[in-house]
């Protein structure tokens, strides 16, 4: 049909049926066959061959017209392509909790647009359950997150090693007998906490003390029992939150201990008055990862924002 189409516009172009023949490289009696099978579709001419040069019928104008509207959408997909697989237009829709939308994105996405500035991005803040299952209905691109999500459904691309640390308010009295432990914020961004000669802390000391735990479900919530449980005790739950910023924030209000990832360190204000602690507990070891659906369609965006990350 298109190509017929396509023939039946260039006799119009050329109102000749031997100069179009000879434009589409064939023989006049192959290109008017063609005609003739287009109009004989139809059920009208589209040509009046009684004229010279011929002329279109009434309804050869209208067939022109729609030929010309198909033409115009072919083209401009074509372009679209075309700009796409030069990353001239396209989308990105990414995905993490408050903190890696807040801190960890911001310069990747900064690298992203500045090399790419026509691919709309979007971004999309909420917990965990709610971005995966968005991935998984494919409204989601790209998801960040130091969760560990099933590697039969989804890619990832490694970002970075995290630390989990545990976070006490200096006021805590236990931080007196585990003082030879202790670690700044200064330290941590110095990257002390990275050094094998550091020792981690025994936890034991502070089995009595009150903590912040994220809400079941979460990943550092899960790591936080498993850990505690690894030195023997349960953690004496004071407020179950929804962030691991806000369970900092409310640990330099000294509310109580919170594990804390150490990629946050970085990006808050230092706080004068929280003790970090080592961890010696496979558990406190996590990556960060960017995850993408396995068996869908990978689109330049994606693969340009995976690429750019090493």
């Amino acid at each position: 049909m298109f190509q017929s189409m396509r023939y039946v516009y260039e006799v119009y172009r050329e109102m000749s049926f031997s100069r179009a023949a000879r434009n589409l490289f064939i023989s006049q009696p192959s290109l008017s066959a063609a005609v003739k099978k287009a109009e004989e579709q139809i059920g009208f001419p589209i040509f009046d061959r009684s004229t010279n040069p011929i002329q279109l019928t009434e309804l050869g104008k209208e067939y022109i017209r729609a030929v010309e509207i198909i033409m115009d959408v072919e083209n401009g997909f074509e372009n679209y392509v075309s700009d796409l697989a030069e990353m001239k237009s396209g989308s990105l829709v990414i995905g993490g909790t408050n903190f890696f939308v807040s801190y960890v994105l911001p310069p990747l996405l900064s690298r992203f647009t500045a090399q790419y500035p026509l691919v709309h991005v979007q971004l999309l803040e909420a917990t965990t359950a709610e971005l995966t299952e968005r991935l998984g209905a494919g409204t989601l691109d790209l998801l960040i997150d130091n969760n560990v999500l099933d590697q039969g459904l989804y890619g990832r691309k490694t970002l970075q090693q995290e630390h989990l640390l545990m976070a006490v308010p200096a006021g805590f009295a236990s931080n007196a007998a585990a003082k030879n432990y202790a670690l700044t914020a200064a330290d941590i961004k110095a990257g002390l906490h990275l050094n094998t000669r550091i020792t981690p802390v025994p936890l034991q000391y502070f089995k009595e003390e009150p903590f912040l735990l994220l809400r079941e479900g979460n990943d550092t919530r899960e790591r936080a029992m498993n850990i505690c449980r690894g030195s023997h005790f349960t953690p004496r739950i004071k407020l179950e939150l929804e962030q691991q910023i806000t369970a900092y924030n409310l640990s330099c209000y000294g509310m109580g201990i919170s594990f804390i990832g150490d990629s946050l360190i970085p990006n808050v204000p230092e706080a004068a008055n929280l003790l970090f602690y080592k961890l010696d507990n496979r558990d406190a070891v996590r990556e960060v990862n960017l995850y993408y659906k396995r068996n869908r369609y990978i689109s330049k965006a994606i693969h340009a924002f995976l690429d750019m990350i090493g």
